[in-house]
């Protein structure tokens, strides 16, 4: 007995001849001479727009330190002038060098800070003597050995407050 076969929902497959497609395009002598152009063209003028756009971009980079060299030659020479001003010197020299003219006397205030800045209860100094904890010697020892041997330079190193691993130092 023979199987009803369903409908096939698709279309029945087409087999499309390569040879006809091909043969349908017509290549002129022409035409391949312009494509070749073509694809010379682009080989060529692909690095040639990616070294103009590089240089466009060195040309501006240069450009900007010029303007920047050109601005610090501006400063310096505003500076020159200033030095060849005789009361400037003058001044530079009083302010830098505390330089004074004969006959002047000079005050030179020390600790000219604000009231409110200055500490307001100061200790006062013990007559009785005290006993620390700590081994100073050993803790010199630690300080030096661990900084020698720091791979970084900002090892925090505590004063006054015993090391809780012991070291073992080696005996000859």
């Amino acid at each position: 007995m023979a199987r009803p076969s369903a409908p096939s929902s698709r279309s029945p497959r087409r087999s499309v001849d390569v040879r006809g497609w091909l043969g349908g395009i017509r290549l002129s002598g022409f035409m391949v001479i312009m494509m070749g152009l073509v694809v010379l063209a682009a080989f060529v003028l692909v690095p040639t727009l990616g070294t103009y756009i590089e240089q466009q971009q060195r040309i501006a980079a240069l450009e900007h330190s010029v303007q920047v060299t050109k601005e610090e030659v501006a400063a310096l020479e505003r500076e020159q002038r200033r030095w060849s001003d005789p009361a400037y010197i003058t001044t530079q020299a009083r302010e830098r060098l505390y330089y004074v003219r004969p006959g002047e006397v000079v005050y030179l205030v020390d600790n000219d800070l604000d009231p409110s800045q200055l500490p307001q209860d100061e200790q006062k100094v013990s007559d009785e003597l005290t006993r620390t904890k700590v081994d100073w010697m050993s803790q010199i020892v630690r300080s030096v050995t661990a900084s020698g041997t720091a791979s970084t330079a900002g090892v925090p190193i505590t004063i006054g407050v015993p090391d809780p691993t012991p070291t073992t130092t080696p005996t000859p």
